[in-house]
């Protein structure tokens, strides 16, 4: 059964998200949990506190937030297991509709994207 990594990007410092976005996630990710989708996930702080290293030219240097330049962050982060790319897809799509109704001010962008498990090429939708 192929795993997905699902996250959404969005504007850094845009706020807290409303309190009935909060509630239609919690009953999406329910839902999803109980049909064995949802594997495990959450929400991210800000950059305030990240640590980024940077190997560069054989050598490792150490970055630490805020990063100013920073524009669009990771907000968030789920592992998902469908039975096919289709379900995976459709699922994603939910995800996003789901803050357009919910945090309608915010823009995201919700990506998926298939998790190797090895070297093989990933699945393909079938059309």
């Amino acid at each position: 059964m192929p795993r997905f990594m699902g996250f959404v990007r969005m504007e850094e410092g845009i706020g807290t998200p409303p309190k009935e976005m909060f509630a239609a996630m919690d009953a999406f990710i329910g839902e999803q949990a109980a049909k064995g989708v949802f594997v495990d996930g959450g929400g991210l702080y800000g950059t305030e506190d990240a640590v980024n290293f940077v190997a560069r030219n054989g050598q490792v240097s150490r970055v630490d937030g805020p990063y100013a330049e920073a524009k669009e962050v990771v907000g968030g982060w789920a592992i998902l297991q469908y039975d096919t790319v289709e379900e995976a897809i459709a699922g994603q799509q939910a995800f996003a509709e789901l803050h357009a109704k919910h945090w309608p001010e915010a823009t995201i962008v919700a990506t998926l994207r298939q998790i190797s498990e090895g070297p093989e090429g990933p699945d393909t939708p079938t059309d």
